[in-house]
């Protein structure tokens, strides 16, 4: 098992093409807050770390494609994707991830050998199992560490997807002159 003090193979981080986040423990920390003012329908929250947001953003703009691929139904996170401008976001209510991985590689024409991923939980196994970059949060369970190439040192939905989108694009050596940009495009009047 990689850890966070271990780089990216850069070979591998060169062939990545698509990009899997789960969502709840990877985007998020976990956590679903769940209420209902009387008599009207119950509301779901999540919290999403602001730094993953950008993170994501980032690969997109250097080509890299990003799917979230969830075993759980949520407003919040169809609303947050479409924030982000993720247009491939499923959500599986039987967190059948494998099947729908499958198909996103499909119809793009690409091989597990072109895809990562970052999970934290037992149903992200069959997924991290094949993709060329399993990816664990720091605090994900002992089956998905095991299996995970490289760990983040930040827990899930604080800050573990960026740190993943950083050590990715610099062993691309592209994230440099993705923040020059980012930077530039502020700095203007």
């Amino acid at each position: 098992m990689a850890g966070p003090s271990e780089d990216i193979d850069p070979h591998v981080a060169g062939s990545i093409k698509l990009v899997i986040l789960d969502v709840d423990g990877v985007l998020t920390d976990g956590g679903i807050y769940v209420g209902a003012r009387p008599g009207q329908d119950p509301i779901e929250l999540k919290r999403f770390d602001i730094q993953d947001g950008l993170g994501i953003k980032m690969l997109r703009w250097a080509g890299i494609e990003v799917a979230i691929v969830s075993g759980r139904v949520s407003e919040a996170t169809t609303w947050r994707a479409k924030e982000l401008g993720v247009d491939e976001c499923h959500q599986d209510p039987d967190a059948k991830k494998l099947r729908v991985v499958q198909k996103l590689l499909d119809d793009r024409g690409l091989g597990w050998e072109e895809a990562a991923m970052v999970g934290d939980d037992l149903a992200d196994l069959p997924v991290l199992k094949l993709v060329a970059l399993p990816v664990a949060v720091s605090n994900a369970v002992p089956e998905v560490l095991a299996v995970s190439r490289w760990t983040t040192q930040a827990s899930g939905g604080r800050g573990a997807v960026r740190e993943f989108a950083r050590e990715l694009l610099t062993a691309r050596g592209e994230w440099d002159e993705l923040v020059r940009k980012y930077c530039e495009a502020r700095s203007q009047e």
